[in-house]
């Protein structure tokens, strides 16, 4: 599975490096900044992957709060919080938080992209 993540964002490299910490190989942990593969790779824009966290696993590729409940169900420590969170009520409470967040944070780090 890989993890799309923006790396120069100092909010998102924090969390994503708590996750690096727990060591699970089969996640591949891919940094988005500048990245013209990781655009081939999701068939996804700059701008698309800056603006949220994107996994791709078996071949398809997710995108917000789907990618997060994919990316904690894979990892020991956090798939309860994964199995918490996908509950359908929950899940769009969280899927509206995240988006909010993802908002402001993409415009904190739009400068990065190259028009």
């Amino acid at each position: 599975m890989k993890i799309f993540f923006n790396n120069s964002c100092s909010i998102c490299r924090s969390e994503i490096n708590v996750y690096k910490k727990q060591d699970i190989k089969k996640l591949e942990w891919i940094d988005i900044t500048d990245n013209k593969n990781a655009e081939k790779d999701t068939q996804k824009t700059a701008k698309d992957l800056l603006r949220r966290l994107h996994v791709k696993s078996d071949g398809k590729v997710y995108s917000g709060a789907k990618a997060f409940i994919i990316l904690w169900n894979s990892m020991p420590k956090f798939k309860l919080l994964g199995k918490i969170l996908s509950l359908p009520i929950l899940y769009h409470l969280f899927s509206l938080s995240y988006e909010i967040a993802a908002f402001f944070l993409y415009l904190k780090n739009r400068k990065q992209l190259k028009n």
